[in-house]
């Protein structure tokens, strides 16, 4: 076995090693010629590394849900933000214009990238991605600085111009003090023979990354953007010697990549001046009597919305805000996203109960209602759904909201609201409730997201609304969910049943907006179209009358367009007709359903239906130890006499 470690610690070592290129100034200058990429400022490597992954753009045309939401925009999926990050599609196609923008030696390049949004809402953990991406990469730096320099500042500026044109890229930069020292006193002025090796990225050695947390305000020491003056040197060497420089500060050790700062408005104005200077200027105060030093990184700043509301309102800060690009990361407000948002945080984790169906889903729902914003166009429970791409439909017609119009009317919309740890806490709380079954089910998670809202401390108007969110909307919304669920298990075949039912309406409905008669598959009998047929589909969702005439030439109009365009055809193609059908076969066994789920004691008859219900429900995903309370909350709900 010992062997076998040994091995894959030799083939890492030999690997890391074969990556590992060191040579003379020189050596380098022909890389650069033959490469000249391999000398990019820190906003284009940035930009390089998240196109590197590969950039996705995604046809609207065959997404009926996201053109609805969409619509008029090109829709790109960045892969390295994939799989990770969810319903951000607009903050992080702002991220990325940014360093585009940067890359490009635009204005942008010499300002701060500023994230601004609720708690929660996902800005720390961009930065992390931003950093653990650049720990995939490689530079090329100056043996022995402490700032991991471009090589390329050896060149005198005198020759400039002319490597410029030999290399065909551009040379930016200055030598640090210490690098100028080694040069003059160790290489005599020889800078062809200053060596040069490639480094990575590092987050834990703090080489390429910086970080600055928030500074307590009565004790802010520069030294930690800085650096400082080793004192022990001092007795050594004189003040201007550069040998006694300590640059360890996150500007210096952040040089050639990123810079993080946390919760930024926090630390005094005064502090924030040399992260000004970096970006604006490119250089940074050097400690004690060294001048300025030439820094090349991106600076990433996030903050709370109160803490950046704060900072704005004083017009004092007018310098810094004017060097700032803004992106706001609100909470996600689509459904289908929350959900993976989840998905994805209890597949990182050890949570490994069961969930029922619906359980993630209910409550997705409750934290996207408590970050939508009224609007007198329509309820916010159709607000999250047409948000969510879908169509709603009322009294068979497909609600025309446009979801543009909605978003432009509440420009601040997801920046308040419950966050996503608030949820995970529930689940957490639901799963302590229930540690026997090692079972989650909406049921129990509604209840532990009741008794969170009713203990957190919250303003009485927020906590009404939430709890009216939980024990109203919610809980309709849910036994909508639920009587779909049963009639599905009860129904043998229900897609085959409904599909049965939707040729068999089209048939008709066809025949009767043509004026024709419908043939009969089994004898080829020609009969008049069954009116009674479509009406009993119909009147499920309020069609009755002379309305029925104008609905089915909208079927068969809406079925023959698409048709046309090549899509494929179900019952779930029009909206108002799948909602239609459904409801026809949930009525169909709302009687024997309603009977055999509330019934204490079942004859043989309905003890076999049960039970194949059951079946069919387990066969649906519902772990078996959370079905009869599922059941028995449908039958106290559901089928009231």
């Amino acid at each position: 076995m010992s062997e076998d470690f040994e091995k894959i610690i030799q083939q890492d070592r030999e690997g890391r090693t074969k990556k590992i290129w060191k040579g003379t100034m020189l050596e380098y200058l022909d890389l650069v010629k033959e490469d000249a990429t391999i000398a990019k400022l820190a906003h284009k490597r940035i930009h390089d590394l998240i196109n590197g992954f590969g950039v996705d753009e995604i046809n609207l045309d065959e997404n009926p849900k996201l053109k609805r939401l969409h619509r008029g925009n090109t829709l790109k999926e960045y892969n390295f933000f994939r799989d990770e990050f969810f319903g951000m599609h607009k903050t992080l196609s702002q991220i990325v214009r940014y360093f585009h923008s940067a890359s490009l030696k635009g204005e942008e390049s010499r300002q701060v990238l500023y994230l601004v949004g609720p708690v929660g809402s996902g800005k720390s953990s961009l930065v992390e991605k931003l950093k653990a991406g650049l720990e995939s990469v490689s530079f090329y730096a100056i043996d022995g600085c402490p700032m991991y320099e471009e090589a390329l500042h050896l060149v005198p500026r005198h020759l400039r111009d002319e490597f410029k044109k030999m290399l065909d890229c551009d040379i930016e930069g200055d030598l640090c003090p210490i690098c100028r020292y080694r040069l003059k006193e160790e290489f005599q002025g020889r800078w062809e023979e200053m060596p040069v090796r490639t480094m990575d990225f590092s987050i834990r050695a703090r080489r390429g990354v910086g970080v600055v947390p928030p500074v307590d305000p009565n004790n802010q020491d520069t030294s930690v953007l800085i650096g400082g003056e080793d004192i022990s040197k001092l007795d050594i060497y004189s003040e201007g010697d550069p040998r006694v420089l300590d640059l360890s500060g996150a500007l210096n050790v952040g040089n050639r990549g990123m810079v993080e700062f946390i919760e930024v408005f926090k630390n005094e104005t005064e502090y924030l001046h040399a992260m000004i200077t970096a970006t604006q200027e490119k250089h940074i105060p050097a400690p004690g009597r060294h001048g300025m030093i030439y820094v090349d990184t991106c600076i990433v700043a996030h903050s709370n919305e109160a803490e950046w509301y704060k900072f704005k309102s004083d017009h004092t800060n007018e310098a810094i805000l004017d060097r700032i690009v803004v992106v706001k990361v609100p909470y996600n407000l689509q459904l289908s996203e929350e959900v993976k948002i989840y998905k994805k945080i209890i597949r990182n984790s050890k949570f490994n109960a069961d969930v029922a169906p619906h359980t993630i889903e209910i409550a997705s729902m409750f934290a996207i209602l408590t970050r939508l914003q009224p609007t007198n166009k329509c309820d916010l429970m159709t607000k999250l759904k047409l948000y969510n791409g879908e169509e709603v439909v009322e009294k068979g017609k497909t609600k025309k909201i446009d979801v543009l119009e909605l978003k432009e009317e509440a420009r601040d919309e997801g920046m308040t609201g419950i966050s996503t740890r608030f949820i995970m806490k529930a689940l957490d709380n639901a799963l302590s409730d229930n540690i026997k079954d090692n079972c989650i089910h909406p049921i129990s998670v509604r209840e532990s997201l009741v008794q969170m809202v009713k203990e957190t401390d919250l303003p009485d108007d927020a906590r009404k609304r939430y709890l009216e969110f939980l024990q109203d909307t919610l809980h309709k919304e849910y036994l909508q969910v639920l009587e779909r669920e049963i009639t599905k298990a009860f129904v043998y075949s229900y897609q085959e049943q409904a599909e049965s039912l939707f040729q068999n309406y089209l048939d008709h409905a066809e025949a009767y907006v043509n004026k024709k008669k419908v043939k009969d598959s089994s004898t080829g009998q020609e009969l008049e179209p069954d009116e009674g047929f479509m009406k009993s589909i119909e009147e499920q969702i309020a069609i009755i009358g002379t309305a029925c005439d104008g609905f089915r030439q909208e079927v068969i109009s809406y079925l023959w367009s698409a048709s046309r365009n090549g899509e494929s055809i179900s019952y779930e193609s029009y909206e108002p007709l799948k909602e239609a059908i459904e409801k026809k076969l949930m009525s169909s066994v709302r009687d024997v359903s309603r009977i055999i789920t509330k019934a204490k004691t079942r004859d043989d008859e309905q003890a076999t239906k049960y039970d194949r219900m059951v079946e069919q429900l387990i066969k649906n995903g519902y772990p078996p130890s959370c079905i009869d309370t599922i059941l028995k909350y449908a039958a106290n709900n559901l089928w009231k006499d």
